[in-house]
């Protein structure tokens, strides 16, 4: 967790959400959903999910407070049923849990009620290796959000991440064990009430969120495009993946070498950078049969995703946008090769792993912005990166990603290759 100084309080929940947007936008790659608490979660986790073009969902849990203190929250129940105590707290006041038998029952009630009333008969979605971005517009105590947040972690998510404007010191405390990352804008010494740091806090009603849910649902309907591709190259056809978001800032060909286009890492890479507004074509190089064989030749590799680039700007709604390339494995120095053949069309690259040297011939003729992307730390490894770089035409940067070796192994985490490409087509597709 790592708070930054925002001006407070906050114009509404719209405005604290378009802002955790952004912090949240590295985090969440592997199909990530947002689960907002109702009520006041709902439109900071709407704006957060219309940003970033991910699913929204609310994610139901009750405080339980002391009888005739409703305020007092001592306890949470949680949509699967669990109920969550803070014996902590029932033991400073002296309340034994069986006191709370009744408020815990109506509590249970009023949850059932709120579930249909939000979600009707459709059940919470499914979380299991999905990245979890939890969304409220504060939090005080952490009560509630501690037993929302246990509840998916028993489902196994691949990350879980509680993502809030503004929250006390003590809940910081309490929540940043429950989660693999903790987004918080601002934690004041002087936190009384989540109220406090927003200039408008109306109370929200049922309809209210009602409302939201299905304006989320109407208009991420038509945000993206996705459909399967065939493109010609030469004597054979190549299949893709387009997806074409909206707005649409520019466009960028994944040029995938032995792991595919299908492969799920290489699908998180392409969601983050359709979630920046670029529309991807993720494109296998070599046909089947030439995987079975150990992979298509860099000749014909070559010639295959300058045809790409050519009726990916013929044949789609990205024919006047900024272009970037991004080649992984056998493709990253056919990305350099086509990348100087196609000078006038290709405006920044990517390369990740690969012999990028065996590009030797045309890394005089790179003039867009290159970024070299390293698999190891080894010496042999970098001075060959190094090297390359050094005979490019144009400008370019390297980064090494720490135990990107053991990639084909999947034990890595394929954020940080997702992260790093969006920067840098961000800064260079202008």
């Amino acid at each position: 967790m790592n708070p930054v100084p925002v001006s407070l309080p906050f114009t509404d929940r719209t405005e604290a959400g378009r802002r955790l947007a952004e912090r949240v936008r590295p985090l969440a790659v592997d199909d990530p959903v947002v689960l907002a608490l109702p009520r006041g979660g709902v439109p900071v986790g709407a704006e957060l999910a219309h940003e970033l073009g991910l699913d929204l969902d609310v994610l139901m849990v009750r405080k339980i407070g002391l009888p005739g203190r409703p305020e007092a929250g001592v306890g949470a129940v949680a949509e699967d049923g669990h109920v969550f105590y803070d014996d902590r707290a029932l033991a400073r006041m002296h309340v034994p849990r069986q006191a709370l038998e009744r408020t815990v029952e109506d509590e249970r009630a009023e949850l059932a009620r709120r579930t249909t009333l939000y979600r009707g008969e459709r059940p919470l979605p499914s979380v299991a290796g999905r990245d979890c971005v939890v969304v409220d517009d504060g939090v005080a105590t952490g009560g509630t959000a501690r037993a929302a947040l246990r509840m998916l972690r028993a489902q196994a998510p691949s990350r879980l991440i509680l993502a809030v404007p503004v929250a006390s010191p003590e809940a910081v405390e309490v929540l940043g064990p429950e989660v693999d990352e903790l987004v918080v804008l601002s934690v004041p010494d002087n936190f009384r009430a989540v109220g406090d740091w927003y200039r408008e806090f109306g109370q929200l009603s049922d309809g209210h969120v009602t409302a939201v849910l299905s304006e989320h649902v109407r208009v991420r309907g038509a945000q993206e495009s996705v459909r399967g591709v065939r493109v010609r190259a030469g004597q054979v056809y190549l299949d893709g993946e387009l997806t074409v978001p909206t707005p649409l800032r520019g466009a960028v060909v994944m040029a995938l070498g032995e792991e595919g286009s299908t492969d799920p890492r290489w699908k998180a890479v392409a969601v983050l950078l359709r979630r920046a507004g670029y529309a991807t074509l993720s494109l296998d190089l070599s046909t089947g049969q030439e995987r079975t064989e150990g992979g298509a030749e860099e000749g014909p590799m070559s010639e295959r995703l300058s045809a790409a680039v050519t009726w990916l700007r013929h044949s789609t709604d990205t024919a006047e946008g900024p272009l970037g390339v991004l080649g992984s494995g056998t493709a990253a120095p056919v990305a350099l090769f086509t990348a100087a053949e196609r000078a006038g069309d290709v405006g920044a690259v990517v390369v990740h792993g690969g012999r990028i040297d065996r590009a030797e011939d045309s890394l005089g003729g790179v003039r867009a912005p290159v970024l070299v992307l390293l698999e190891s730390r080894d010496s042999f490894v970098r001075e060959i990166g190094e090297w390359a770089r050094g005979r490019l035409g144009g400008p370019s940067d390297l980064t090494v990603l720490a135990g990107t070796e053991e990639l084909l192994r999947g034990a890595w985490d394929w954020r940080r290759v997702a992260a790093e490409a969006v920067a840098w087509f961000e800064r260079h597709l202008a």
